[in-house]
């Protein structure tokens, strides 16, 4: 690099990082885009789960006392 700026051989070199870098993001954020989706799917799964398990349990009797 000389005191004028940056060479064409420079500013090539940039972009080209520049690219693998925003290459590298989108796979990433792919693989976010992916686990996200597993996550809901996987929250929705638990949540229907438990509300057939409510659904199936009986209330545990206390034996409510009578008051004299």
């Amino acid at each position: 690099m000389g005191r004028n700026g940056y060479t064409k051989a420079d500013l090539e070199q940039i972009v080209g990082a520049q690219l693998e870098n925003l290459n590298a993001m989108h796979d990433l954020l792919a693989i976010m885009k992916l686990q996200n989706e597993l996550i809901t799917n996987a929250n929705k799964k638990l949540k229907d789960e438990i509300e057939d398990f409510k659904k199936k349990i009986k209330p545990y009797p206390t034996g409510h006392r009578k008051k004299s």
